[in-house]
């Protein structure tokens, strides 16, 4: 395999509970999960560096995995790569404030930073923006829209969120 061979991006999508998710990525990683709300046509063959990424996903919502084991390579700044990598700490089932975010990276400041960051996290639940909530406990600021980080939110943990809303 070539150097080009390698670097091709391959898309696949995955019907999800709360929408389509949308995969790229190649044998260097996954690079972009999106949820989308258009229904797909997914009858192609899933690419060999994808499909581990699928299953991970199919598993997550079966409830039969709480952490992924995929390669990442997401596109971002320095910057936006120090939130992700912090957002991969926060346990499944749990919930984290952006100023405990803003603190774990050191600098209560950036809160507001931090939280653009995490509006700009391209890898959707597998680097999990949806378990950063408002000071208060409330759901602000999701890419996907707040019913859906509700959704994800009581399917990590359902006895303690359900009794939040």
């Amino acid at each position: 395999m070539n150097f080009s061979e390698l670097e091709q991006i391959q898309i696949t999508y995955y019907k999800t509970p709360i929408g389509t998710a949308k995969i790229i990525g190649n044998e260097n990683g996954i690079s972009s999960v999106s949820v989308i709300d258009e229904k797909i046509d997914n009858s192609q063959e899933i690419p060999e560096c994808l499909k581990d990424c699928v299953l991970q996903l199919e598993e997550y919502f079966n409830k039969k995995r709480t952490d992924f084991n995929l390669k990442l390579n997401p596109k971002g700044t320095e910057f936006q790569n120090k939130v992700w990598n912090e957002l991969l700490k926060v346990p499944y089932g749990k919930t984290r404030s952006y100023l405990e975010q803003s603190k774990k990276l050191g600098d209560v400041k950036a809160i507001r930073a931090v939280a653009f960051a995490n509006g700009k996290n391209p890898i959707w639940i597998i680097i999990p923006c949806h378990r950063i909530i408002g000071s208060d406990g409330s759901l602000t600021g999701y890419a996907g829209g707040i019913w859906r980080k509700k959704w994800l939110l009581e399917h990590e943990n359902p006895s303690t969120q359900q009794s939040l809303f």
